[in-house]
């Protein structure tokens, strides 16, 4: 649902995006949700976390959770702060041998909901923007800042999903904590709708939201996605919008820290390129963008990646705006990046490829396919 009223600033990289959220917590006075796939023991890591701890030491509830994965081998120091300082931590999933499906589920959106009246949603996770493969310049990737009516969806996500864990890890239900009342007077204009992926009342709703948006384009689509592997439903959609007559953009990595995953989604390029779809591939540093804009109206920044990790097995969070000075605003931000750092891909260029590598490509995908089949009892579409 579209909640009217809202004040949401664009976030772009680390440099924009901690000095927004230490300040938050700085003046965070009753409590703290904080969510992050990873953790890193870098600079980054340590501000963030003693910001948290200094919360905790001036009387704020504190409530950290990490995903299992991501956060594997979570610093030791960090965590003898925050268990000094009192930092409710939680855990979610741990690790554990084999491939059966619920074991892969994770935690990968990053969500913050300071004292229910301010939340950051986006891709960024709590590490440096320089600490990435090959060290370049900086991390690419997004988040927002939330103020107004829209934190009546999103503080509720995430005491649910706390409660949720703690029950289940410590087997009894937790001690309930007092709901804080909301902070939902209107802040801004923006008009926008908080969009979770979960595995019980909304498996679908990102890519949902996704197909109902390129499918009513009319001018352009512009997705900046760090993995990028969309089922059939996708494809469809965007090769329909393409053949429509609309401009369709695909911004995708090209430095890669998951290569199997680059090389699947370059089996996908031939039928993209062939239909008229622009495919560019950002080279200036590490992309980790999850962003789209379309039609300078519609646009969302999440945690949410267009691949099955994401659209099957992950819980994620992305926020839908529908507002053109936003849309507007991370347009040319895209645009720059496109110009600044991305090498477009031409169609006959794509074609005479070696067979070799697109053989490459090809074994990739079939391989991921079959993971997938494995791990989600035959649900890849």
């Amino acid at each position: 649902m579209l909640r009217a009223g809202n004040r949401i600033e664009l976030l772009e990289n680390g440099a924009e995006y901690f000095p927004a959220l230490i300040a938050a917590i700085e003046t965070a006075e009753r409590e703290i949700y904080f969510e992050s796939y990873l953790f890193a023991a870098d600079h980054t890591g340590y501000e963030v976390a003693h910001a948290l701890s200094r919360a905790v030491l001036r009387g704020v509830r504190v409530r950290v959770m990490l995903d299992g994965f991501g956060a594997f081998g979570f610093d030791a120091d960090i965590r003898h702060e925050w268990r000094v300082a009192g930092v409710d931590l939680l855990i979610y999933r741990p690790p554990r041998l084999g491939l059966h499906w619920p074991r892969l589920r994770r935690l990968h959106r990053k969500l913050v909901v300071i004292d229910a009246r301010v939340a950051f949603v986006g891709g960024i996770n709590v590490i440096d923007d320089r600490n990435a493969p090959g060290r370049p310049d900086h991390r690419y990737d997004y988040a927002v800042r939330v103020e107004g009516p829209l934190l009546a969806d999103i503080y509720p996500a995430t005491r649910r999903l706390w409660r949720l864990l703690s029950w289940s890890q410590l087997h009894r239900r937790p001690a309930r904590s007092p709901r804080l009342r909301m902070d939902m007077i209107p802040r801004g204009e923006v008009r926008a709708q908080f969009v979770l992926r979960d595995n019980l009342r909304h498996r679908g709703d990102i890519e949902q939201a996704y197909l109902s948006a390129i499918r009513s384009a009319r001018h352009e689509i512009v997705i900046a996605n760090a993995y990028f592997l969309p089922g059939m439903a996708l494809r469809r959609a965007l090769v329909a919008a393409a053949q429509r007559g609309v401009r369709v953009v695909l911004l995708l990595q090209g430095r890669s820290d998951h290569p199997l995953v680059r090389e699947a989604s370059r089996a996908l390029y031939r039928n993209f390129l062939e239909a008229g779809v622009e495919i560019r591939e950002y080279h200036a540093s590490f992309m980790h963008a999850k962003v789209a804009v379309i039609d300078d109206v519609w646009a969302t920044v999440g945690s949410s990646n267009i691949d099955p990790f994401s659209l099957w097995l992950a819980r994620e969070a992305n926020v839908v705006m529908v507002d053109p000075t936003f849309a507007r605003q991370l347009r040319a931000s895209l645009e720059a990046a496109l110009q600044r750092g991305s090498h477009v891909l031409h169609r006959m260029t794509w074609r005479r490829v070696g067979w070799f590598k697109k053989m490459g490509s090809w074994l990739a995908y079939g391989l991921l396919r079959v993971l997938m089949g494995l791990v989600w009892r035959g649900k890849w579409r």
